[in-house]
């Protein structure tokens, strides 16, 4: 009998991963840049996904969020010319979170329904340590505001605003100081209850009656954060935050708040008070305020009107010579009760 022969079955196995080729030494080269670009981009953008301000360098950095998406861009471009799927798809990742990260922020809308009660109009400046006086008196001349919140109004700055605008702007509430101490509130409205929130820099505040309603009035002017000093950033946000969440009813906080909306304890002072940003209110959120002055182009809002029980009409954005920040002028309506 012929023996049949059977062939064995031959076990197959997946091939196995073709490895990335080795890179050649400009490939290397471009890979380790594309590397580098990435890690603070990754780092901020992750800090901002988390909802942390964590501690120096992660504040400082903060502020220049929506510029880490070329860092971002140019690592997906240089890990794609060294052709590393891996590196390149960490980079997709990295931009598109920071990306993401840069949309302008604002927290679940609160509209008025009420019938407008009354046209305010509010302006916010920092004078720095009183060189902008002149600069703003000419700006509250032309522009006519209600209410006018000024940083780092020294003595000298107090009295020339107090005695210039007697007649339009008679009621105030200040701290008194010099350098950037001091600040003061202007209002063509009466004010009562006079406070202030404790701070290094001057945070005068007030309630205003306008058209019959109870408005309270809140400069703000908490420390920059400058390494040493996060803590005390924190802090000083987080009383402003505290007083947001208070009371509620209509609202006005307006100032230098030396933090932006990509700054975890700023978008605490909103969400607290369920408070509106006027700026970002009228499409512009990103417009930078700061620095006026120096090397750098503006690439920072840290000037801001929030308002609660008011709908904006509009927002400009107002240079003060003299002073490294421009103003910010927002036109407001108060709403009554639905």
């Amino acid at each position: 009998m012929d023996r049949v022969l059977t062939a064995e079955p031959v076990s197959s196995s997946p091939a196995p991963p073709t490895p990335e080729p080795p890179l050649r030494p400009r490939h290397r080269v471009t890979a380790w840049a594309a590397g580098l670009l990435l890690v603070v981009p990754a780092l901020i953008a992750a800090c901002r996904v988390l909802d942390t301000d964590a501690i120096t360098p992660v504040p400082q950095l903060l502020s220049f969020l929506p510029w880490l998406t070329v860092p971002a861009g140019l690592a997906l471009l240089l890990a794609a010319t060294a052709r590393r799927r891996v590196l390149t798809f960490v980079a997709v990742l990295v931009l598109g979170a920071t990306a993401w990260s840069s949309v302008p922020y604002m927290p679940q809308a609160v509209i008025p329904y009420g019938l407008p009660l009354a046209q305010v109009r509010v302006i916010a400046a920092n004078v720095e340590f009183g060189q902008g006086t002149r600069a703003l008196t000419e700006v509250v001349r032309r522009e006519h505001p209600q209410l006018v919140f000024v940083s780092e109004c020294d003595r000298a700055c107090r009295d020339t605003l107090t005695k210039t605008f007697a007649t339009d702007l008679p009621h105030y509430a200040s701290v008194d100081g010099e350098g950037s101490v001091g600040s003061i509130l202007l209002s063509a409205y009466p004010l009562r209850g006079w406070r202030m929130i404790p701070a290094a820099m001057g945070m005068p505040g007030a309630t205003a009656d306008i058209a019959g309603v109870a408005v309270r009035l809140q400069l703000a002017h908490p420390l920059p954060p400058l390494p040493g000093q996060v803590h005390l950033w924190k802090r000083e946000l987080g009383r402003i935050a505290d007083f947001a969440a208070a009371a509620p009813g209509p609202t006005v906080i307006a100032g230098d708040f030396n933090a932006s909306q990509d700054h975890a304890a700023f978008r605490a002072i909103l969400d607290a008070g369920r408070l509106q940003d006027a700026s970002r209110r009228a499409d512009a959120g990103r417009t930078p305020t700061w620095p006026m002055e120096g090397p750098l182009p503006p690439y920072v809002q840290i000037d801001h009107v929030l308002v609660s029980d008011f709908s904006v009409r509009g927002v400009r954005f107002l240079d003060i010579a003299g002073s490294d920040h421009r103003a910010v002028l927002a036109d407001l309506d108060l709403r009554g009760p639905r």
